[in-house]
């Protein structure tokens, strides 16, 4: 189908061409001697009407003497005339006047037109002369072998005249030039031979080159083709269009790297990678290399420095990726336009700048543009611009999209240094919160590591710890606060001060996570109720153990947490059948408690999801990686919390990663002292005479004077107030312990006794000659525990 239908009624052909206007011969008197057909189509006479009759009766008017000038004239005349219609109408017309003589035979032959018509004509004339000699488009006729044939005015003074490229190929017009646009044949002549065979015009095809009246700079025109066909249909060749749009293409492109420069600047949250993107924006479209200059305060996450010179102890970055990345020290002079745009907060354009590293020495740059980046009031470094093979210089909307792409990414290089610094504060908050050092027990031998989620993530709310409890047990726990930020590390740190606190008071591992369950679920809610939104509140997992060293038992519970992974001693591996509770904060549903008993040397392996799970690799395949370690449980926990983390995947964290390994001790057998004693008071000097023998057979007797006296007191309370046997133990650890069992479930209470009291004075003695003293419920009843340092 074709693209113009109508092209066929557009006629360049003048409309007094003798084979469509009106025709008619005169005689020497001014007859009609001949009549055409056209002229009866024009008038409506017929040859009959008109043939012998005077011309003058076919004019409107009747200027006899202006016909007969006409007729008589020696060379061709024109005039407009009023003519008559045999309907008695009128028509304007443009009629022509030839002479001829012949033989002797006088006569003029007459030709006419609709004025009109005519008028339109020479219009569409002068439009084809415009064309030729004053249109901006460059117009070039190409024959069928494709090689210049004419050209208009603008062509001719690109080319600097085309009169010297004529019967040469396109080739030899733009020698260097090519085209920008890509979907169609890249070379000139191919798109010509294209045109020239298949008659499908091609439009609007962007090409870059320079031309031979401005060799120095680059243009790029806007270029159409079309196939040129003879009368018959027969190709003649082919004409190209173009247009020098150079301004507008460059602004295109200006907009388009703006567009690019907001999708890419400013998206890593990271100083380094931010000026890198400023680079790949600006690169080559802008210029042919950029630098950024930054104080290292700014690189590392601080305020930039104020009050110093301008210019001097900045870092020039160098690198794309973190593992590229270098920087330079650079320095300039208070004379420089380096240090004239960081004073003046304004760009500097300058031909030759002086060049501070020897690399720069090394390349020509025969243009640069210093650009300060600028930032709420404050210069945070410099942006420099160069170029060596673009031979244009920095003009002015060039210097404003500098300006701009400065400015973005100056915004993305301060919310990245913001961003660095409060990563860092929340990173230095949450490990403070995290314990700073490990006790040391008789009980377990522990080891961990903490491995932070990537920067780019945020720091997460991971949180373990070891508490000693009383008879020289330990509480054991690890939690994970869903979400990354200062608000999950700060619930972290309130939550794992909350479980020491807990643990403290002697709860079972069920009892403490129901509590702590409560607590969360009154902290989302007082949220809910503040109008904030805590979403981390309500994806807190928690796992807590107490592991008695004495027999060896374990108790533990889970609030979501996946469950610890047990080696005993001969190096076998499994599952703790533990079934995880929900997690904390949806308060309501119970959690249950888990007793397994410990060989001695086994490995108990307590972790975080970030351990064991990862976005390339599914849970259960970490979990076997960190099983597999474990099977090497012989070597030191230091080692095996090493060879764990050498088995996470490399590459940034998504999450923290958080371990804890516990190697189980028990205590020798020797070193621990049960006496059951009847309900009978008389029984408390028997208490006291067992545990003087046993301290002189510890070599502890120095401590028989104070034990005697706490355990004098604690088991007279305990025959007092509760009923059935009670349950003396002494423990030889890193301190002696003293505990007595009963059936009751209240416990005394420490108070200040008044003069005409006779009791009340045991605990508080208790209290006085001991380090620790407390209580702890069991099932069956309660301990009163007392520490006695040991020198």
């Amino acid at each position: 189908m074709d693209r113009f239908p109508k092209a066929a009624d557009v006629d360049f052909h003048s409309p007094l061409d003798l084979s469509k206007a009106a025709a008619a011969v005169l005689d020497e008197e001014g007859r009609v001697s001949g009549w055409g057909p056209s002229a009866q189509r024009l008038l409506g006479h017929s040859a009959e009407d008109v043939l012998g009759q005077p011309a003058a009766r076919l004019l409107a008017a009747k200027p006899e003497q202006r016909l007969s000038g006409l007729c008589k004239a020696h060379k061709p005349r024109s005039a407009v005339l009023e003519l008559c219609r045999r309907d008695g109408g009128t028509v304007r017309a443009a009629v022509t006047f030839s002479p001829l003589a012949h033989h002797g035979v006088a006569a003029t032959v007459v030709v006419a037109a609709d004025l009109e018509t005519q008028r339109a004509w020479e219009a569409q004339l002068a439009m084809l002369q415009g064309l030729a000699t004053e249109s901006p488009v460059g117009l070039t006729i190409f024959g069928t072998d494709l090689r210049v044939v004419w050209g208009n005015v603008s062509t001719d003074l690109e080319l600097a005249g085309v009169a010297h490229y004529v019967g040469r190929p396109a080739s030899d017009l733009f020698p260097e030039g090519e085209f920008v646009s890509r979907h169609h044949p890249p070379d000139e002549e191919q798109v010509m031979e294209h045109v020239l065979s298949t008659g499908e015009p091609i439009l609007g095809m962007h090409y870059r080159g320079r031309a031979p009246v401005d060799p120095v700079r680059e243009h790029v025109w806007s270029c159409s083709y079309h196939r040129l066909l003879d009368a018959r249909g027969d190709p003649l060749g082919l004409f190209e269009e173009s247009l020098d749009i150079t301004e507008r293409y460059r602004a295109q492109e200006r907009l388009s790297l703006l567009v690019r420069a907001g999708k890419r600047i400013g998206a890593s949250l990271d100083v380094r990678r931010t000026a890198a993107e400023l680079a790949d924006v600006a690169v080559p479209q802008l210029a042919d290399e950029v630098l950024v200059d930054l104080p290292p305060a700014v690189i590392e996450g601080r305020q930039p420095p104020t009050g110093s010179a301008p210019g001097h102890s900045l870092l020039r970055m160098h690198g794309r990726t973190p593992e590229e990345f270098r920087t330079t020290p650079v320095s300039y002079p208070p004379s420089s336009p380096q240090a004239t745009s960081l004073t003046t907060s304004r760009p500097v354009v300058d031909a030759s700048p002086p060049e501070t590293t020897v690399e720069a020495a090394a390349a020509t740059w025969h243009s640069c543009l210093f650009v300060p980046l600028l930032t709420r009031d404050a210069v945070l470094g410099l942006a420099t611009f160069r170029r060596s093979s673009n031979p244009d210089p920095f003009g002015a909307e060039e210097q404003a999209l500098a300006v701009e792409l400065a400015e973005r990414a100056a915004v993305g290089i301060d919310n990245a240094r913001r961003y660095t610094s409060q990563h860092e504060a929340a990173l230095v908050l949450q490990r403070s919160l995290l314990p700073q050092r490990l006790p040391e027990l008789s009980g377990v031998d522990v080891a961990y590591r903490y491995l932070p989620a990537d920067s780019r993530v945020g720091v997460g709310g991971d949180w373990f710890d070891v508490i000693p409890l009383s008879g020289a047990r330990v509480g054991l726990t690890v939690g994970d606060v869903v979400g990354h930020g200062v608000h999950a590390a700060a619930t972290m740190g309130r939550l794992r001060a909350t479980v020491r606190t807990l643990a403290l008071l002697d709860l079972d591992p069920a009892e403490l996570l129901t509590r702590l369950d409560d607590l969360v679920a009154q902290d989302s809610e007082s949220s809910e109720d503040d109008g904030l939104s805590h979403d981390e509140a309500l994806g807190v997992t928690c796992l807590y153990a107490i592991y008695d060293p004495v027999g060896g038992r374990c108790v533990w519970a889970s609030a979501g947490h996946p469950p610890p992974i047990v080696a005993d001693a001969s190096g076998s591996v499994a599952w703790s059948a533990l079934p995880p509770g929900p997690p904390l904060g949806l308060c309501g549903l119970p959690y249950e408690n888990v007793e397994l008993n410990l060989s001695g040397d086994s490995v108990v392996a307590f972790f975080t999801d970030g351990v064991v799970e990862d976005r390339r690799t599914d849970i259960d395949s970490g979990v076997d990686r960190l099983a597999q370690v474990l099977t090497w449980q012989r070597c030191p926990v230091e080692e095996l919390c090493d060879r764990a983390l050498a088995t996470l995947p490399p590459g940034p964290q998504a999450d923290d990663a958080t371990l804890l390994l516990v190697r189980t001790r028990r205590l020798d057998e020797d070193d621990v002292a049960d006496l059951e004693l009847p309900p009978d008071p008389a029984m408390v000097a028997q208490a006291r005479a067992h545990t003087e023998r046993q301290l002189a057979a510890w070599d502890l007797s120095e401590l028989s004077f104070t034990a005697s006296l706490v355990v004098s007191e604690l088991v007279t309370n305990g025959l007092r107030y509760a009923s059935g046997p009670v349950t003396l133990r002494l423990i030889r650890d890193r301190c002696l312990l003293c505990e007595v069992s009963d059936k009751a479930h209240t416990a005394p209470h420490l108070r200040r006794a008044r003069r005409d009291d006779e009791g009340g004075r045991g605990l508080f003695l208790v209290a006085q000659v001991s380090q620790r003293w407390g209580t702890r419920y069991t099932a069956s009843g309660k301990t009163i525990w007392a520490e006695l340092a040991v020198s």
